[in-house]
């Protein structure tokens, strides 16, 4: 018998928490957990998830919060802050749940020296109770990326040319596909341009990606050597696809981060741009891990200049060469499938707490 699963979400922007919140919940149901899904906008999920686990119940996070007796486990996402109601509700449980943390992902040091620290709460509505913070990564001594149990064993089996046509997104002989999901991007004329020098399918998804390359390409979609198609918003498992079946993938953000790395593909980065710059630092201390082993050192380079120019918003230098860039997404892919996944170190996480 499962444990009961409360997970909180709030929806900051563009839906990218609730789509890590989303995996997390299917993927705990998928291995028998029940899980109350709290979300302040469940409105994604209509197209990001229309089939659902029976699993997973979604409850609005709203006021008046409704009166629901604290699961065995309590996760707050990205530090959203639980509501004093449950606070209370948790802090009177006879049995104490185990309260959980779940911090936003990055590859710097202090990942490995916070994760699993508790935080004890001696004030406020939570007082008795500890906080542990739970950190994804990269490495053996973090919490590891979401993988659901057998999702390499899909991807290797994945037919790519069939997964196309059947969507009218075949490539013509000679074309690269590359998938485009990116925040606002003062240089994607340029970097179309670029991608126009070789003949590209560009597929483009609904939102900035798509308004931004309409802007530059007009009604015909087409460029040079280059053809686009947009890309309608797509259930999580169909965008997964999306990844595996193209040569290069342009993702943003954490939850199509992590699946482009499953997918084992060449891939840029649009890391979530913070006023402070913080956000290069976070894409710094990747690169640094990415390209630490396997790389030779001129496409260790090239990968380098290329993910650097695409977060400064600069024009492309000459990109890295694609099977050199591919072999070294795939010896990562398969390095990090040797460390535990998410789920499976929260679950065991929770079991040596409770």
């Amino acid at each position: 018998m499962g444990l009961v699963w409360d997970l909180f979400c709030r929806v900051i922007d563009n839906h990218g928490d609730l789509g890590v919140c989303w995996r997390l919940a299917a993927d705990l149901a998928g291995r028998g957990e029940s899980v109350r899904l709290w979300v302040d906008d469940a409105s994604a999920l209509a197209w990001m998830a229309p089939q659902r686990p029976a699993g997973v119940e979604v409850i609005a996070w709203r006021e008046p919060l409704p009166a629901r007796e604290p699961g065995d486990v309590v996760i707050e996402a990205f530090g959203c802050e639980l509501p004093a109601p449950h606070l209370q509700r948790m802090a009177r449980r006879s049995t104490p749940c185990v309260w959980i943390n779940l911090e936003y992902l990055s590859a710097e040091d202090y990942v490995e020296r916070s994760h699993a620290l508790p935080s004890p709460q001696n004030t406020g509505p939570a007082a008795g109770l500890r906080k542990w913070f739970f950190y994804p990564g990269f490495t053996a001594r973090t919490g590891g990326l979401l993988r659901e149990p057998g999702l390499l064993a899909q991807r290797q089996a994945f037919g790519r040319e069939a997964w196309l046509a059947q969507r009218g997104w075949a490539p013509q002989p000679g074309e690269r596909v590359i998938s485009l999901f990116c925040y606002a991007q003062p240089a994607l004329p340029a970097w179309l341009h670029r991608f126009a020098q070789q003949p590209t399918l560009l597929l483009a998804t609904a939102g900035h990606a798509a308004r931004q390359v309409e802007a530059t390409l007009g009604a015909t979609l087409t460029l040079g050597a280059l053809r686009a198609r947009i890309v309608e918003p797509q259930p999580q498992a169909e965008y997964d696809r999306l990844l595996w079946a193209s040569d290069l993938n342009i993702v943003r953000g954490e939850d199509s981060f992590v699946r482009a790395q499953w997918a084992g593909v060449p891939f840029l980065w649009h890391i979530y741009p913070q006023h402070d710059d913080a956000h290069l630092a976070k894409l710094e201390a990747f690169l640094a891990r990415f390209l630490d082993d396997g790389a030779d050192a001129t496409s260790s380079a090239a990968i380098r200049a290329a993910m650097r120019a695409w977060n400064d918003g600069v024009a492309p230098p000459a990109l890295p060469d694609a099977a050199a860039w591919r072999r070294r997404c795939a010896g990562w892919r398969d390095a990090l499938s040797c460390h535990g996944d998410l789920t499976t170190q929260l679950q065991r996480f929770v079991a040596e707490r409770r």
